[in-house]
């Protein structure tokens, strides 16, 4: 089981934003922007696009409200979605709320924030779905 596996399955502790059978959605640890969400399928699967298409579809559907939440509970012109990393071998999408393209560049310092931080900001996004 990878490490996303062990979060959805709730072996390893996350901030939560959002879950269903299929989806979980959870704070970003090292986020560029308060708001970072990582969305995954709970399904073990490496890469993206080999997800079946029904499950991608549904996989869309999930982090598009996810996002919507995220634009609610953060204002701003747009919440990138960002497909990649390959230092987890577990599909996932990164969900980031920006006011300029720069907000999604994954070379600059990641923010430190502390529990209760994590915490509110999760209950946040928690609360607009």
């Amino acid at each position: 089981m990878d490490i996303f596996a062990k979060i959805a399955a709730g072996e390893i502790p996350s901030y939560k934003v959002a879950e269903n059978d299929e989806f979980y959605a959870f704070l970003d640890i090292n986020p560029l922007v308060k708001g970072h969400t990582l969305v995954i399928p709970r399904r073990e699967v490496d890469y993206f696009f080999d997800m079946e298409d029904d499950e991608l579809a549904r996989y869309q559907q999930f982090a598009k409200r996810v996002a919507k939440a995220i634009k609610q509970a953060f204002p701003c012109k747009k919440v990138a979605q960002v497909v990649l990393g390959l230092e987890v071998a577990h599909a996932h999408i990164h969900l980031i709320p920006m006011q300029s393209e720069a907000d999604a560049d994954f070379r600059k310092p990641k923010l430190k924030l502390t529990e209760e931080e994590f915490k509110e900001i999760a209950a946040k996004i928690n609360a607009a779905l």
